[in-house]
């Protein structure tokens, strides 16, 4: 298996209504019962064609696509009153460039808004969960 065949796991901190959120979208998108231990973070990647995986590359492509519409929808002020110990480590896979754009992107937020990453991470998959129950799953 090449490197083409395997997407980059990588994680973001989330508040748990957004950890939630992500756990229905992806139950919802790939059949994913149990979010929470479903990638393994001692493995680096995951190979294309894992289900959950599949759906989150889609998310964060989607993610890196829309992030400008997603920032000006996010709710910062929302995510800065998430109590410092409140937040989840989720796990995303996603085409390795897609994990660069999208930790730029992120990164990029946080100066903007002079916010630690748990703020940014929250508020922007916030924004895109809230529009995923009106948007196809398989677009």
């Amino acid at each position: 298996m090449t490197a083409d065949d395997r997407y980059k796991l990588f994680g973001v901190y989330v508040s748990q209504n957004v950890f939630d959120a992500l756990a229905d979208y992806l139950y919802e998108a790939a059949g994913v019962v149990d979010y929470e231990s479903y990638f393994d973070p001692s493995e680096s990647t995951i190979p294309v064609g894992d289900p959950g995986a599949d759906a989150t590359d889609r998310l964060v492509s989607d993610l890196v696509t829309e992030f400008a519409d997603l920032y000006d929808r996010a709710a910062f002020e929302t995510a800065r009153e998430v109590d410092a110990d409140a937040f989840d480590l989720a796990y995303l896979a996603a085409e390795p460039q897609a994990v660069a754009n999208a930790r730029e992107r992120f990164q990029a937020a946080a100066t903007i808004q002079e916010a630690d990453l748990r703020t940014i991470h929250t508020a922007i998959l916030a924004a895109y969960l809230s529009q995923a129950a009106t948007r196809e799953i398989d677009d």
